[in-house]
């Protein structure tokens, strides 16, 4: 059962809803905190829509997207401004994700700022010391998440821990070292009040080890310095608590389709944390999306990264097959891409509506019994923001960067590999062959789950491999100054001076 209830209750929207401006300020003329914040259950309602603000498509059912402004996909539908960007058009007036990455961000954690205050304020004794620990955990956990998103797009962005007012709404940016500090702040003090729980029995809520699974991939993405070699201090750090994950609470379900598809999602042992959903009311486009729509369409590039069942790349096995491209390959090939149509067996296929640009779409995320996907479609799959085989790549990796390629380094990447019968690795690779290996298992196995983007940059190779994609419907450019994007125009125009630009869009 779905204990966290995501439809968004009316008067708490009243409260904690979006004003003029990405960093809001209490409404003036709404329901205002002399008629609520009164009992426990306005706590409840109000966390509740404190989760809700993660059910942004841009970093849930549309995260899938980002990958088409890397190596992985095209984006026939331009959502987000996603060709501007892969063509390198990157502009502080780009709009797309150069504006609403920034906006989404603020707006949830003002809505987690108007929150954590009133908690602090609140006198009643309808909750306990102990509810108000965790109420306080599973905000900051939501803030240090959109404060994540911010600091890998921007960088250098205000930090605001506080509700703004009519005088103090304009903040200047702090420093990119400033900004990762909250995340690791409001992290730190998540992992510290959420009660020690597997996600499955948190009842929906975010748990110690969902907080973390989020500072684990924090670390990892200033584990890199900016020539590309590692940051030894950081990896350490890493290390540990990719260690305390691996302590049995969680483990790789048996079907890997099953962490992506409801109906086998709930006390899912693989899930550390997903965005709920909940058809009807509360329902996602995501199988018309992608099953029908074709927002993503996979690129030759990304079917050909995949190896045979043998463990040998594309060309280099003695099973390849250029007219048979899916026979023999890595189960996870016919798992997340399909050709031409979705074909779930026993007669239960779906045509898209829509063209197929590459000939490929996207099957990962979509529900076998709802086909035909359309319009009507009704889809309430969860989004697993963290999953236990991320942190076994992420172990695998960081392992490999401080000691090379150990029997710690194997056993966890092995692990991913044997849950869907790929062979282990062969023995004796050097620590170069050892990270290629890795980042090629980090591309299959979180395949279109939005993070290649970052994971190319967190390795400073986002240049070099980009601008060798030569199989993009539309020209791929990518410069050194996109590592970090601009703010958004709109934000320094509205600031009064008060917000600047970034170096290298000013």
């Amino acid at each position: 059962m779905k204990h966290i209830k995501y439809y968004i209750i009316i008067a708490c929207l009243l409260v904690l809803s979006s004003c003029d401006g990405f960093l809001d300020k209490n409404p003036t003329d709404q329901l205002s905190s002399e008629l609520f914040w009164k009992s426990k259950s306005d706590f409840d309602n109000a966390l509740t829509a404190v989760y809700g603000s993660m059910q942004s498509d841009l970093f849930t059912y549309g995260a899938p997207n980002l990958d088409v402004i890397t190596d992985n996909g095209y984006g026939q539908h331009n959502y987000w401004g996603s060709n501007t960007i892969v063509q390198g058009n990157i502009f502080p007036s780009s709009g797309g994700y150069i504006s609403n990455v920034y906006s989404t961000s603020y707006n949830a954690i003002a809505r987690v700022n108007i929150f954590l205050q009133n908690l602090e304020n609140y006198q009643g004794d309808d909750i306990s010391a102990d509810q108000r620990k965790q109420y306080e955990g599973e905000a900051k956990f939501v803030r240090g998440f959109f404060y994540f998103q911010l600091y890998q797009a921007y960088g250098a962005v205000p930090v605001v821990t506080q509700p703004l007012d009519l005088e103090t709404q304009f903040q200047p940016k702090n420093p990119a070292a400033e900004v990762y500090e909250q995340i690791n702040i409001d992290l730190t003090e998540a992992i510290n009040k959420l009660p020690d729980l597997s996600f499955a029995s948190g009842g929906g809520h975010a748990v110690k080890s969902s907080a973390q699974g989020l500072l684990l991939r924090a670390l990892m993405y200033n584990g890199y310095q900016a020539d590309g070699t590692a940051n030894t201090a950081v990896l350490e750090e890493a290390q540990g608590l990719a260690e305390e994950l691996m302590d049995g609470k969680y483990e790789l379900a048996e079907d890997y389709l099953s962490v992506f598809q409801t109906g086998t999602q709930e006390g899912n042992v693989e899930i550390l944390f997903s965005v709920k959903y909940l058809a009807p009311d509360n329902a996602t486009p995501m199988d018309q999306w992608y099953g029908d729509w074709l927002v993503v369409s996979p690129l030759q590039n990304m079917v050909d990264e995949y190896e045979y069942i043998d463990g040998l790349a594309f060309g280099e096995s003695p099973l390849t097959n250029t007219t048979e491209l899916f026979e023999n390959r890595d189960p996870r090939l016919n798992m997340t891409i399909f050709d031409d149509y979705v074909d779930w067996g026993n007669g239960n296929v779906h045509r898209p509506s829509n063209n197929r640009p590459t000939g490929y779409g996207l099957k990962k995320f979509l529900t076998p019994d709802l086909i035909p996907y359309g319009y009507s479609t009704r889809s309430e799959q969860d989004w697993p923001v963290l999953r236990y085989a991320d942190v076994l790549l992420m172990y695998s990796e960081l392992v490999n960067e401080l000691s090379g390629p150990t029997t710690q380094a194997y056993e966890a990447i092995n692990e991913v590999r044997g849950r869907v019968g790929m062979p282990a690795l062969a023995a004796g690779l050097s620590m170069e062959e050892f990270r290629a290996a890795i980042r090629h298992e980090r591309r299959i196995e979180m395949a279109f789950e939005g993070l290649r983007y970052y994971d190319l940059k967190r390795w400073k190779i986002a240049e070099e491999v980009l601008n060798s994609v030569d199989d993009g419907v539309i020209p791929y450019h990518f410069e050194d100054r996109f590592y970090l994007w601009p703010l958004p125009q709109s934000e320094i125009d509205k600031s009064n001076g008060v917000l600047v630009q970034n170096p290298d869009y000013q």
